[in-house]
C-alpha cells in the first residue's frame, strides 16, 4: 500500500472522498457544449441511411459462402462496396446505405472517399510510393524526412521528438516492446553492447542473452495479436487460447461505478487497489521470479476490453510507479489516438507531469508506429527492423488528414457532435435504464452497456438492419467510433434510430 498512501499524502486522491481537481474527468458524460464548428460537407454524401434488403443481404450471403470455401469467415459481417461509400456512409454490395459510427474499427479519420484523400492518387509522389513500396529502413524515398516532419512529428505528443513507423498497431507495440527491453538491458550494462556470452546464449534462448524481463499489463487490456503483444493482451480468452505465452504479470484494472459524481469514494478505492496490486506484482516479479518488469503498458481507454476508462490520477500514479521501479511507461494509443476524444492524444487529458516513454499509434493515424524518448533509441543497426517499416504512401494520406483537421477545426466538430450524442444517449438511458446504462467517454469516443451479450448483439443487429453500422466490445458494451467529420446533424440521425432501437429492444437472458 506504500504507493497508494503516498498518493494520498501528495493530494492526488482526496482524503475526504471529494473529487480531486481532475478525478475521472476523462469519462465525464456531460461535456460542456463546444463552440459550433464550420459546417463540413463531403460532396455526394447521402442525406441519411437507406436499406434495400434485410441485412446481410443476398449478395453478401453469396460472397460469404464462396469465401468460406477457402478461409474462415466466422468474423465476417458483410461485404462492402467501397466505390460507392462516401463520407460517413458505408454502402454494402446489396446497395444498402448505412450511417457508419464504427468506421472500420475507429480507423477512418475523414470517412470514405474524402476528396482530399482521393486526390493524392493523382500525384506522382503517391504513384511512386505505391508502385515501388520502398524498404524504409535501408532505402527510404527522397522525401521521407520531410514526410515524417510534416506529419507524425508535427502532431507528436507533447515532449516527444522521436518516432518509428511500422505497418500496424500490433507490430508497433511488438517492436516498441523490443526497444524497451533493449534499452533496459543496455542501461544495466552501463551502455555497453551485448557481451559475447549474451550473443552466444541468446541463440539457444537462454539467459543471459535472452533477458529475463516482463511486461505489466491490465485485465481487459488489448495490445495486439503478435506473440509478445498477445502475452500482454487480457481482453478475450479466445484470442490467446492454444498459443504459448510469456509469463508476465496482470494487474486488475479499476472498475468504476456510474454516474461518476455519485460514486467518487468507491472509484477512488478502485484506483488505489489497482495501483497497490500493480506495485506488489512488480515487487514479486523482480524478487521472487527474477523477471523485473521493464514495461508498464496502459490504454487511455480499454477499447477492445469494453471501453473501460481510468482516472487522470490513476494514470499519474501509474507513471510514478513505473519511474520508481525503472520501467518504461508505455501508453497504447492505437485506437484512441488521432483526435476522437477531442484532443490529438487521449493521454493529454491526464495532465501527466512527464511525457510517456512510449506512445504507440495506428488506425486513425493511417500508419502504425510509436513515439519514444531518446533513451529508447537502439545504438546498433537492424535491432528494430523489418522490410517495409510501414508505408510511405500512408503518410501522404496523413498529410491531407492533418491539413483538413486543422483547416476545418475537426476537433471542435468532435466536441460539438459528442455533446449532442451524449445528451441524446443519456436521455434514452434515463428512459430505459434497464436496457442501456453506463454511458461513458469523451468527444465521440463513447460507449454504453447492455444487460448482457445477447441483448447487446440484438441491438447491434437491429441498428444495422435500420441503417446504423456500429460494433460491440467487451462482454456487453457497444462502442461509438465515428469519423472526425461526423457532425451534429449526423448525431441527430443516429439518435433517432438509437432511441427507436432501444425502445423495441427485448432484454434476453
Amino acid at each position: 500500500m506504500a504507493l497508494a498512501f503516498n498518493l494520498l499524502q501528495r493530494g492526488l486522491f482526496s482524503k475526504t472522498g471529494q473529487c480531486a481537481a481532475s478525478l475521472l474527468r476523462l469519462q465525464s458524460t456531460q461535456p460542456a457544449p463546444a463552440p459550433q464548428p464550420v459546417e463540413l460537407l463531403v460532396p455526394g454524401e447521402p442525406d441519411g441511411p437507406m436499406m434495400l434488403t434485410a441485412h446481410p443481404g443476398p449478395q453478401s450471403d453469396l460472397l460469404k459462402a464462396q469465401l468460406d470455401e477457402i478461409q474462415n469467415t466466422a468474423a465476417l459481417q458483410f461485404f462492402c462496396d467501397y466505390r460507392k461509400s462516401i463520407g460517413n456512409y458505408l454502402v454494402d454490395v446489396d446497395g444498402n446505405t448505412m450511417l457508419d459510427v464504427f468506421q472500420q474499427i475507429s480507423s477512418m479519420p475523414l470517412g470514405y472517399n474524402h476528396p482530399e484523400i482521393v486526390d493524392i492518387f493523382n500525384d506522382p509522389e503517391t504513384i511512386a510510393c505505391f508502385a515501388n513500396r520502398p524498404a524504409l529502413g535501408p532505402l527510404p524515398p527522397h522525401n521521407w524526412v520531410d514526410l515524417l516532419k510534416n506529419t507524425l512529428l508535427s502532431v507528436a505528443p507533447p515532449g516527444m521528438t522521436e518516432v518509428q513507423t511500422m505497418l500496424c498497431g500490433s507490430t508497433a507495440n511488438e517492436n516498441a516492446f523490443k526497444a524497451c527491453f533493449i534499452a533496459y538491458q543496455t542501461k544495466k550494462r552501463g551502455g555497453a553492447p551485448p557481451s559475447q556470452e549474451e550473443l552466444e546464449s541468446v541463440m539457444y534462448g537462454k539467459a543471459p542473452g535472452a533477458a529475463q524481463l516482463s511486461v505489466l499489463s491490465f485485465a481487459g487490456g488489448f495490445h495486439g495479436r503478435t506473440m509478445g503483444t498477445l502475452s500482454a493482451s487480457r481482453s478475450k480468452a479466445i484470442h490467446k487460447a492454444d498459443v504459448p505465452h510469456f509469463d508476465w504479470p496482470m494487474a486488475s484494472f479499476p472498475k468504476y461505478k456510474y454516474p461518476l459524481d455519485e460514486n467518487v469514494a468507491y472509484n477512488q478505492s478502485q484506483d488505489i487497489n489497482s495501483l497497490t496490486q500493480a506495485e506488489e506484482l512488480m515487487h514479486h516479479w523482480a524478487t521472487e521470479k527474477n523477471m523485473p518488469v521493464a514495461i508498464v503498458i496502459l490504454e487511455p481507454v480499454q477499447a477492445e476490453g469494453g471501453d473501460n476508462h481510468c482516472s487522470n490520477e490513476f494514470a499519474k500514479g501509474l507513471q510514478q510507479l513505473s519511474k520508481k521501479h525503472g520501467a518504461a511507461f508505455f501508453v497504447d494509443e492505437v485506437q484512441t489516438g488521432g483526435g476522437p476524444t477531442g484532443k490529438m492524444w487521449a493521454h493529454e487529458h491526464w495532465g501527466l507531469p512527464y511525457p510517456p516513454d512510449v506512445v504507440s499509434f495506428s488506425k486513425k493515424m493511417l500508419i502504425g508506429g510509436y513515439y519514444y524518448n531518446k533513451d529508447l533509441r537502439p545504438v546498433e543497426a537492424y535491432r528494430i527492423m523489418n522490410t517495409w517499416l510501414g508505408e510511405p504512401s500512408k503518410l501522404l494520406m496523413l498529410d491531407k488528414v492533418i491539413k483538413v483537421t486543422k483547416e476545418k477545426q475537426l476537433f471542435e466538430v468532435v466536441k460539438a457532435s459528442g455533446s449532442v450524442l451524449v445528451q441524446g444517449m443519456q436521455d434514452v438511458s434515463d428512459k430505459y435504464p434497464e436496457k442501456i446504462s453506463n454511458l461513458r467517454g469523451k468527444g465521440t469516443f463513447l460507449a454504453y452497456d447492455c444487460p448482457n451479450t445477447r441483448t447487446r448483439d440484438s441491438l447491434v443487429h437491429w441498428l444495422r438492419n435500420n441503417g446504423i453500422q456500429t460494433g460491440g466490445c467487451g462482454d456487453h458494451s457497444v462502442r461509438m467510433r465515428p469519423a472526425l467529420i461526423f457532425q451534429p446533424h449526423h448525431a441527430e440521425i443516429f439518435l433517432e434510430a438509437f432511441e427507436e432501437g432501444v425502445k423495441n429492444l427485448k432484454v434476453v437472458g
